[in-house]
């Protein structure tokens, strides 16, 4: 059961909290670089919740992107799950894809 005044959609309830736990795609580059040493990332997003990133990595090496893409997100946590971050597009590449 919600608190009174907590339920979604309306004014003073979970949308207070969601924005208190809105991230800054600084956040997001510093928890990539410290997850995946030695990438080398660029994270752009605005609102908050909705983040684009290009992580260039040697761990790359031979996976697939969804392999890739799994060991970005393994960076973030449970942020997804919770929806701190709602949308994370990414672009994962070796270091000799960045530069061909």
């Amino acid at each position: 059961m919600y608190a009174r005044g907590a339920r979604p959609g309306r004014s003073g309830g979970l949308h207070k909290l969601e924005q208190a736990r809105t991230l800054d795609a600084n956040i997001i580059r510093e928890l990539i670089e410290q997850g995946i040493p030695g990438a080398q990332v660029e994270v752009q997003g605005d609102d908050g919740v909705h983040f684009e990133a290009l992580v260039v990595s040697e761990a790359f090496r031979g996976k697939l992107p969804l392999a890739r893409h799994r060991m970005v997100y393994a960076t973030l946590g449970d942020r997804m799950d919770t929806g701190e971050i709602h949308a994370l597009a990414l672009r994962t590449l070796t270091p000799d894809q960045l530069e061909g």
